[in-house]
């Protein structure tokens, strides 16, 4: 099917676009833009007036839960999920059962990605570490990188040895490919559910301390200065005091990157008051000076990615005693909504450094290939209206899980449209 997108504005960080043009696309590859194109006969028109077309946007970090938790997600709701969201592809981390610290499962990930996402949503995985998740032995990182891992993270729990850190980020330089980490000191956080403060203490919940994300992520960068040749990338960062280490190690020319959630943006740990089990996730919901601090970090380029840390959980996991329930919420189907909420509309980020955060930027930390929006350039992507006012629902969720603070919330701003492998998905 060859398509005509008419009327929208085309955004495109990389080739430096930012202007109203009809776009071409034959046999799923762009074939020309234009103010003035019209369609030949077997072309589908769409008008998109008012919408916007951006390089297809990606979730470096979400959970698919399959192989093994298929109750929570498999790797086909969550395809759903990202396409609705307005993503083309996400990056799935490799706490599943069994582990994704072989290539056999880096395999099956990707093979099963490719068999139930219909071609709109590409699935690449991210390979554990070290085997197991259990920070001691390293993973088979050449095998992984040859069956199509793209980076390397025991998210879920650090990498709590420092000298397993300082291996893994030697053996995981000599393929170019970025080590994820998970930064927490664990001999400060156990049986911790919120974050340590005012608001824990009041509430009687036991706390974890910023200091616990600083003190790794600071011990981490004095090995990045030892391996200089290494990518890190600080996963989910949560803090002031954090962006302010990764804003040094940037200036000392350190490759050193950060992703932020947009729940570590929006929301602050005072919503935890109502011991909703929705706002309990790892890092913690932190204070008012701290989400401020993310969205200064973002405008400053310190903070490179906005990812979601998908975690699907069933109800009956969550509908616990606040200390018992999982941490984690899914994210994919509300991201663009709060981004756009949070970040355009306060003015801390144009709509083209939106774009970067969320296709420019994860593409190039992991190496993926980079979307441009010209002709010749096959058509990967998301389609946005960013004016559009709606009420998070999530009884309606792709996801098979709904675990999100943020229904009934108003937002202005979703993705209304996917293009990826030759294939328009309208998602709403």
């Amino acid at each position: 099917m060859n398509y005509l997108l008419k009327h929208a504005r085309i955004i495109d960080p990389v080739t430096g676009t930012d202007e109203q043009l009809n776009l071409l696309i034959v046999d799923g590859t762009i074939d020309r833009l234009g103010a003035n194109l019209s369609a030949a006969k077997g072309v589908e028109e769409v008008d998109l007036s008012g919408k916007l077309i951006a390089p297809g946007f990606v979730d470096m970090h979400v959970h698919l839960r399959e192989p093994g938790f298929e109750h929570k997600e498999t790797i086909e709701s969550g395809c759903r999920s990202a396409a609705q969201g307005g993503f083309t592809a996400v990056c799935c981390m490799p706490n599943t059962n069994p582990t994704i610290d072989d290539e056999s499962v880096a395999r099956y990930v990707i093979e099963k990605g490719k068999q139930v996402c219909d071609g709109f949503v590409d699935v690449y995985p991210i390979a554990a570490a070290t085997k197991g998740r259990q920070g001691e032995e390293l993973s088979p990182m050449a095998e992984l990188t040859h069956a199509g891992a793209v980076g390397f993270s025991d998210d879920g729990a650090p990498i709590a040895s420092a000298n397993t850190m300082r291996l893994a980020l030697e053996y995981s330089s000599m393929f170019g490919i970025p080590i994820i980490q998970h930064a927490e000191d664990p001999s400060m956080t156990k049986g911790g559910s919120m974050n340590e403060g005012v608001v824990s203490m009041r509430l009687g919940i036991p706390g974890i301390p910023p200091i616990a994300e600083e003190l790794m992520i600071g011990r981490d960068i004095a090995l990045l200065r030892y391996v200089p040749k290494a990518k890190y990338h600080v996963a989910h960062i949560s803090t002031r005091r954090s962006t302010d280490l990764v804003r040094s190690a940037k200036q000392e020319g350190l490759a050193v990157s950060a992703e932020v959630t947009p729940h570590h943006f929006t929301l602050t740990d005072e919503v935890v008051a109502s011991f909703d089990t929705n706002t309990k996730m790892n890092p913690p919901l932190r204070t008012a000076d701290d989400v401020e601090a993310m969205k200064e970090a973002l405008r400053d380029g310190v903070i490179d990615v906005i990812a979601t840390d998908h975690a699907p959980h069933t109800i009956d996991e969550k509908e616990v005693e606040y200390s018992q329930a999982p941490f984690g919420i899914v994210g994919l189907e509300t991201a663009i909504g709060l981004s756009i909420a949070e970040l355009v509309r306060q003015r801390f980020l144009s709509l083209l450094q939106l774009v970067e955060k969320f296709s420019t930027n994860p593409r190039r930390i992991l190496s993926l290939p980079q979307i441009r929006i010209e002709a010749g350039q096959p058509a990967n992507l998301t389609i946005l209206d960013h004016e559009i006012e709606w009420t998070v629902d999530t009884t309606r969720f792709s996801s098979k899980s709904k675990n999100s603070p943020f229904h009934g919330r108003r937002l202005q701003g979703k993705a209304v449209g996917i293009f990826n492998h030759g294939r328009l998905r309208r998602v709403v």
